[in-house]
């Protein structure tokens, strides 16, 4: 039985649902001996600035039980670089490549924006709104309605590519953030980002991280993303990305279940660098089991 697994997000047509992580997979190349990038639904790279950031002192990683925290501080090679050195090896392969975006201004969203939606390759943006904006005394953007819904609709008024939100769960209430996106004009949310937490060394009595407290990530958080998931399915209307804690294909169909369109696959990729692959076989079996469609499976959880 030939059962679909193409999904949709605004006008970007996926195969299937599994996308990469922001962070988690590069900018592709890294992977590519260990998965097929063709058989990914999307890769999600590593996010943009418009100057290259080395980031924040080590450590900037810590194991914690059933997960990690990291501080890296978005360290990355600057949109430029990414355009020249980086976006050529992921046009040769038939996948979706969408850019993670963040800035501490407005300013500086719209002009990485601006940049990646006139380079060839580039299918969608994904715009991180968990950076601090250092016009507001470092409050992040994603904590603010007022300012998740200013950067969404000043980056929706200046590309035509897929816009995705990436809403941070340190808020109250993630439909209001997640419905601040949707209004401002965007195509999708991904949800969740990090939860923010911390470790001691208990002899040195110092935090294990330089930076004190680091995102948290990985099966820890899955339940906290689950819940932020189908509320927000029962919120708006885009479809929504979702991700945190997606070890397996049950994983990922629990998303889906609750309300995800698709998911991304992040710390899974640190243990196991095939872990999309094996996904992606697990969520194409389950669907041949049951004789469904993945698009006939998005939110029929019953309660």
């Amino acid at each position: 039985m030939n059962l679909s697994m193409d999904v949709e997000i605004g006008s970007l047509r996926l195969k299937n649902p599994v996308m990469t992580a922001s962070g988690t997979f590069g900018y592709g190349e890294e992977y590519a001996p260990y998965v097929d990038l063709n058989s990914l639904g999307a890769i999600v790279v590593k996010g943009l600035s418009w100057k290259a950031r080395s980031g924040n002192p080590s450590p900037r990683i810590m194991e914690t039980p059933a997960g990690m925290l990291n501080a890296i501080g978005l360290q990355n090679i600057g949109v430029k670089y990414f355009i020249n050195k980086k976006l050529p090896f992921l046009r040769n392969f038939d996948i979706a490549v969408i850019a993670n975006v963040y800035g501490e201004t407005v300013e500086e969203y719209l002009r990485v924006s601006e940049l990646l939606t006139a380079a060839p390759g580039v299918h969608a943006l994904e715009i991180n709104v968990s950076c601090p904006n250092v016009k507001k005394g470092g409050v992040a953007f994603g904590t603010d309605p007022d300012m998740v819904a200013d950067v969404s609709g000043r980056v929706r008024g200046i590309t035509d590519l897929p816009l995705i939100v990436k809403l941070s769960p340190n808020v109250t209430d993630i439909t209001v953030m997640a419905a601040a996106a949707e209004a401002a004009g965007a195509d999708g949310v991904s949800l969740i980002n990090t939860l923010t937490g911390m470790s001691v060394d208990v002899e040195r009595r110092i935090p294990h991280l330089q930076n004190i407290t680091g995102g948290l990530s990985g099966p820890a958080i899955k339940p906290v993303a689950l819940r932020m998931v189908w509320q927000a399915a029962r919120t708006v209307n885009i479809p929504i990305i979702g991700v945190g804690g997606i070890m397996t294909a049950a994983d990922a169909l629990e998303f889906i279940i609750a309300g995800a369109t698709a998911i991304q696959v992040g710390t899974a990729n640190f243990i196991n660098p095939k872990a999309t692959m094996e996904i992606l076989a697990g969520i194409r079996d389950y669907m041949d089991r049951h004789k469904i469609n993945i698009r006939e499976l998005v939110g029929t959880l019953h309660t």
